[in-house]
């Protein structure tokens, strides 16, 4: 279903377009800097994971962020990927390159939902 674009999904898009990192509903909020209603946002958001454009991380803090789907298959869901999210900045961004791990025998993956917490490259 084709869906209507509008002001504010053009100005959420641009804000996670621009930053490059996964961000929360709060944080596109203030980098928006004109006054939308919170469940608009949201509202958006979810939007945009439904069609395929992000992706939602619920970091081990418990908050959502939202990212760009940059690497999706072709059923428009993103792939199976880490996030790294950062103590000291707070940033949170999906690692660009796989991470490695194994299951213990007669265990099937079915998808990955895993977030790393530590130190980012800008931060060390």
């Amino acid at each position: 279903m084709k869906r209507r674009n509008t002001a504010t999904k053009e100005a959420v898009l641009s804000v996670l377009h621009s930053s490059g990192k996964a961000m929360s509903q709060g944080a596109i909020e203030k980098k928006i800097g004109v006054d939308i209603n919170r469940a608009t946002i949201y509202r958006v958001l979810n939007r945009y994971c439904e069609d395929g454009v992000l992706h939602r991380i619920v970091a081990d803090n418990g908050k959502q962020y939202f990212a760009l789907c940059v690497r999706c298959d072709e059923n428009d869901k993103p792939q199976n990927h880490f996030h790294f999210r950062c103590s000291t900045c707070e940033t949170i961004e999906c690692l660009p390159i796989p991470v490695n791990f194994s299951l213990p025998q007669n265990y099937k993956l079915e998808t990955v939902n895993c977030v790393l917490t530590g130190t980012c490259k800008d931060c060390v």
